[in-house]
């Protein structure tokens, strides 16, 4: 962690902050009753998100696994391993107060004695902090490990009073700060994009094509966006993740909570809805929205009112307003206007968020008794849910839901700002399908006053059918021929236009990368005591290079050699660079850089007494095993080079029945055997297979049907052989080409 740095300020500012909030305390705030505060954080892959770590990420920028924080009326206590107390040393104060802050003590933790003394230490400065009896902790965050039940254990044995603090933190959390805020709208940024430009134009593509897609396909291809740099521009990729799964819903089946998952059913073309949100440095972003495909007249009558609900919320939301005021003038709106629709509104209309994604204790609800304030983040969602659509001609379409959300930041004096502003009106998100046998006069008379469409106006897919189904079986293979011929025509005209610079594509780089992460390089004596090493598991070799040991990827050793001169072994390593023989061919992924030309390692020969072998043992070691790494190493690209192309198959299903079609007197182009011979070709339950025999030799070729590019059929008239094209595929015989049947 010794490159990672703390905001000095914002973390002074903030824990100023919490300190000023205890001290004022007073009534029914929790933290009124607190003599200390104990954060205590462990390793637990499987939560996501806790009060914990989100203290932490908001005091310090990171997540310290295996810390535990003491918060005291005059001290400040940290217990945690060497490497994050030289982190936490950046934000250390001196003796006394400095920012309203209590100084602050770090402790490293001792896995000798299990930590006895520290917490002996932590519980100590509990005791002595006002009446020291009772503790606020963070009821809900229990994590694994030994360390963590180690130190409740502690706790249980003091007997001391606890009280849960959650709620009162989350309100201390909500109001955020410029640069927080600045967060949350790049993450929305990323959710409006990916919304825009992704799953709009995915749904739309499915509709018009008239696709069967799962919903849970879909939920995974919104999740794989947020990796293209299409998608994530202005922002670091590496630093986006999702709040929670996408969740698309559609035909009939619909909860309009965060908590489910996308099923595996098909897309229905109906009311389909959709949640998801981004995570930007731990900020949260969240939307929902819904689209609609031939909606009936009184469904958008009710997603329009629906959309008035919201805007109602929204304009409600502002500093100073409690949350449950809120809630009820929006449900008293809709008692007033559509009374009927009251029973089928969700039980709240949204949820302050940040760094936590939903802030259970701060919903747009009826029992919310907290208020709004300035700069508070807030996911405002509504929905209908179990409504009937009488006009539906389908089963899964009679029963639909209706959900729109966006992320709001709350402003004093006036309505809430949306950072989600994609556009939810009923002819932004409906899709109206036309045939083209529609006339043009209508659409001229009725364009102007209708919604605009979404999409290019037909769908395809329908159309196409119509005509297919009407086609006579001679005139549906004429057409697919004229078909293939376009396409075939189509590819020769590219090969041709790419020939010249075929050959000097350039091939995917490879990642010369040893090691995805620190923890990851070994810890073996050779490498803390600045010997060669060489781990063959990662295929690297470790130079001690300036004291510290640096790790090379075994395919940037460009060759290596040893030499024995008097009393000293002499090992040195040539590198690959920009401007080497080798190099020239090499693509590197950033040129600009310092590149290492050559090393050379010296070592005596000479063994002191009590050694058990010369120094120069290491270098022999060295040597020996860099040689085998990259003998394995060079082998096996060659066996990659030499794969190249080779499409893998499924298995052959031999076909026992004797009657099944063959052809015989058969020769395939090129010859897989040095002799031109004949052969026959078989046709088996799932692709043919050709048999070859010649004299004591034996070739066998076979290619499934699904690896058929074109198949053509010639008359036998004044013709000589039938020619059949497919791709690249396995033969007994190692031979693989794009190859041509030819029978007499």
């Amino acid at each position: 962690m010794s490159n990672l740095t703390v905001d000095k300020e914002a973390f002074h500012r903030r824990m100023k902050r919490l300190y000023t909030h205890w001290k004022n305390a007073s009534g029914d705030d929790s933290f009124a009753k607190i003599d200390a505060m104990i954060v205590a954080v462990g390793v637990d892959e499987e939560v996501i998100y806790s009060k914990s770590t989100s203290l932490q990420t908001w005091l310090f920028g990171y997540e310290l696994t295996d810390t535990i924080m003491v918060l005291c009326e005059e001290k400040v206590l940290f217990l945690a391993s060497k490497k994050k107390a030289d982190f936490l040393k950046q934000v250390e104060v001196g003796k006394e107060n400095e920012n309203g802050i209590p100084p602050i003590t770090l402790l490293i933790r001792d896995k000798g004695d299990k930590d006895k003394t520290n917490f002996e230490k932590l519980m100590e400065a509990v005791k002595t902090s006002k009446n020291g009896k009772t503790i606020g902790e963070f009821s809900k965050d229990r994590f694994p490990g030994d360390f963590m039940d180690q130190w409740r254990a502690v706790l249980e044995k003091a007997g001391l009073d606890k009280i849960d603090v959650s709620a009162t933190t989350a309100y201390l959390l909500a109001p955020k700060e410029e640069s927080e805020l600045t967060l949350v709208k790049k993450s929305s940024l990323v959710t409006c994009t990916v919304f825009s430009k992704y799953y709009r134009e995915q749904v739309m593509e499915i509709v018009d094509a008239d696709k069967k897609v799962k919903h849970f396909k879909l939920a995974d291809g919104i999740e794989e966006s947020i990796t293209n740099k299409k998608f994530t521009q202005g922002v670091d990729p590496a630093l986006i993740e999702m709040c929670y799964p996408p969740i698309i819903q559609s035909g009939g089946n619909y909860s309009l909570k965060f908590s489910v998952v996308s099923d595996k059913n098909n897309l229905h073309f109906g009311i389909i809805t959709c949640a998801f949100g981004t995570r930007y440095k731990s900020y949260c972003s969240n939307i929902v929205r819904t689209l609609m495909v031939d909606p009936p007249q009184a469904v958008q009558d009710n997603y329009e009112f629906l959309l008035g609900v919201e805007e109602d919320v929204i304009s409600k939301l502002q500093h100073g307003v409690r949350l449950s005021d809120v809630y009820t003038n929006a449900v008293k709106a809709v008692k007033a206007k559509r009374p009927e629709l009251v029973e089928h509104l969700t039980k709240n209309f949204g949820f302050a968020m940040g760094i936590e994604f939903r802030e259970g204790s701060l919903l747009i609800g009826g029992k919310t008794s907290a208020m709004a304030r300035k700069g508070m983040v807030f996911n405002v969602n509504v929905g209908l849910a179990d409504l009937q659509n009488k006009e539906a001609k389908e089963e899964q379409g009679k029963k639909y839901a209706l959900f729109i959300g966006d992320t709001v930041i709350v402003n004093e004096g006036e309505p809430a700002t949306v950072i989600t502003p994609v556009k939810k009106r009923v002819k932004h998100v409906g899709i109206f399908l036309k045939d083209e046998d529609e006339s043009g006069d209508e659409d001229e008379v009725n364009g102007a006053a209708g919604p605009v469409l979404l999409g290019r106006g037909k769908r395809s897919a329908v159309l196409d059918n119509k005509l297919r189904n009407e086609m006579t079986s001679e005139e549906k293979r004429r057409q697919h021929q004229v078909e293939l011929g376009a396409r075939l025509n189509e590819e020769a005209r590219q090969r041709l236009s790419q020939q010249n610079s075929r050959e000097s594509s350039e091939k995917s780089v490879k990642s010369t990368v040893s090691y995805k992460s620190r923890s990851l390089i070994p810890k073996e004596p050779e490498v803390t005591g600045l010997q060669l090493f060489v781990d063959r598991k990662y295929e690297t070799v470790i130079l001690p290079i300036f004291g510290i040991p640096v790790p090379f990827y075994i395919a940037t050793i460009k060759n290596i050699s040893q030499s024995i001169e008097g009393d000293y072994t002499y090992l040195r390593l040539n590198f690959h660079h920009p401007g080497s023989a080798m190099g020239r061919e090499t693509t590197f992924s950033n040129p600009e850089a310092t590149f290492l030309k050559e090393v050379t390692y010296r070592s005596t020969n000479l063994k002191e007494p009590g050694e058990a072998a010369a120094p120069s043992s290491n270098l022999n070691t060295a040597f020996r095993l860099i040689k085998d790494v990259q003998k394995k190493f060079k082998t096996r690209e060659a066996e990659e080079r030499e794969m190249e192309g080779i499409v893998k198959q499924d298995k052959l299903i031999i076909n026992s029945n004797k009657g099944n079609p063959k052809l015989k007197d058969l020769y395939i182009r090129p010859n897989i055997v040095q002799k031109r011979i004949s052969g026959t070709l078989e046709a088996h339950t799932n692709g043919f297979r050709c048999n070859f025999r010649y004299r004591t030799s034996f070739a066998q070729f076979s290619v499934r049907f699904c690896r058929f590019i074109y198949g053509s059929f010639f008359s036998a008239d004044l013709r000589r052989c039938v020619a059949t094209r497919w791709t690249s595929c396995t033969t007994t015989s190692s031979m693989r080409s794009s190859s041509r049947a030819t029978a007499r």
